[in-house]
């Protein structure tokens, strides 16, 4: 793999003695330590990470920057609603590209902890005044209603989870397109190995130029 390349969605989680998670949380993970993602990324052959702030850690954003201090290689994602921090200027001196916000379709869908669309409209304004961009979980039911709002947005907008879609999306615009392997891959058994995920990319994408734009050019513009 080329470098510079990047793998745009995984998580993080304790050591729990440090870290703790949040009294009010939707699910208990096992621990996904940094040491871990890194040897992930080197076999993966990937160069570059980013740390998406599970929900299930609430308000607490201590791991996740002390992540982005301590590795040079590494991006965040945080996860805000209005109030939660004074400001969201300065961030992107730490490592932050993005706040990441959740509409998914069905009853108590959005876990405890995660951010709304109703917050991603209010705080568009303040996300592209502070230069960072906006990290969506939605899906093909829940998408249509509301992509009219989302072109509307002072902020570009990544759907993340691939928003319920596949390999189609490849014809239709590979220039939007990035990679992320979701690590450690909560509440999915048996967990997928990232490697596949990203050989089934590769398998989708013979052509070498678009497959580039995916894991270099595109996230390079999001995260670098």
């Amino acid at each position: 793999m080329s470098t510079g390349s990047w793998d745009c969605h995984a998580h993080l989680f304790g050591p729990y003695d440090r870290f703790p998670l949040a009294a009010d949380r939707s699910y208990t993970p096992p621990e996904a330590v940094a040491s871990q993602y890194l040897s992930l990324l080197s076999r993966l052959g990937l160069s570059n990470g980013v740390l998406v702030h599970p929900s299930a850690y609430g308000d607490d954003f201590s791991l996740l920057f002390q992540a982005l201090s301590r590795y040079e290689n590494l991006r965040g994602v945080i996860v805000v609603r209005p109030g939660t921090l004074a400001t969201l200027e300065g961030l992107r001196d730490q490592g932050i590209r993005a706040a990441r916000f959740s509409h998914r379709s069905g009853a108590a869908a959005n876990f405890a902890g995660s951010a709304s669309f109703d917050d991603l409209l209010a705080l568009a304004p303040a996300l592209a005044a502070a230069g960072l961009h906006a990290e969506l979980w939605t899906d093909c039911k829940a998408l249509p209603d509301i992509a009219s709002r989302l072109r509307e947005l002072p902020v570009q907008v990544v759907i993340d989870h691939m928003g319920g879609f596949d390999e189609a999306m490849l014809k239709a615009n590979p220039d939007s397109l990035v990679w992320g392997s979701d690590w450690p891959h909560l509440r999915v058994t048996p967990a997928p190995d990232a490697a596949q995920l990203l050989d089934a990319l590769k398998r989708w994408t013979p052509d070498a130029s678009l497959l580039h734009k995916i894991l270099v050019s595109n996230p390079q513009a999001l995260y670098a």
